[in-house]
């Protein structure tokens, strides 16, 4: 696992063809992988839009009626299909690695980078969001926390390369990835 802190040089070297993009909600995935899909003229998949266009019903209506464990079963199939698409940019949704299959099919598959985010930064980006099923509670910070508590090691433990997100410009941040994935190995 890389970190990225300092501004990367530009080389030639070739670019992975599947990269996959993980991180609490609020970190920038969807965001980031928009500008890095434009920039590496490849097509952006997003698991939840994925999910949402397969059923005809939203992530939330299906979190009330099947419940958290019937929708991760199918994210776990969408994962399975989306991460045999290439070159594909792959924004999954945050709880994708709570499974074990989701987890190893990811770090075979592609390049998978970590957008890491503080709880405070998370908290301000998701506060006004009512579609976010496990943040429909009073204490959203809280959650936040302990979800980054349960899930990071599991984001860390696949990760190739991890970012901090901070307030400011995805595009700049799709930059600096592409640059550091640029660089010689």
């Amino acid at each position: 696992m890389q970190c990225i802190d300092e501004e990367p040089g530009v080389s030639s070297h070739h670019l992975p063809s599947r990269i996959f993009l993980i991180g609490l909600m609020g970190a920038g995935k969807t965001t980031v992988g928009k500008y890095l899909a434009q920039m590496l003229d490849r097509p952006l998949k997003d698991v939840d839009h994925e999910i949402e266009k397969s059923t005809g019903a939203s992530i939330q209506w299906i979190f009330e009626i099947e419940g958290e464990s019937g929708f991760r079963s199918r994210e776990e199939a969408e994962i399975q299909r989306l991460c045999d698409i290439e070159p594909i940019v792959l924004a999954t949704g945050g709880g994708v690695v709570i499974s074990e299959k989701n987890r190893q099919t990811l770090s075979s598959k592609g390049y998978v980078i970590y957008l890491q985010a503080s709880v405070e930064l998370l908290y301000k980006r998701t506060a006004r969001d009512r579609r976010r099923p496990l943040l429909q509670n009073k204490n959203r910070k809280k959650i936040l926390s302990q979800l980054l508590i349960q899930r990071e090691p599991l984001y860390l433990s696949i990760a190739d390369l991890v970012v901090e997100t901070v307030d400011g410009s995805a595009k700049d941040m799709a930059k600096k990835i592409i640059d550091h994935l640029r660089q010689p190995t």
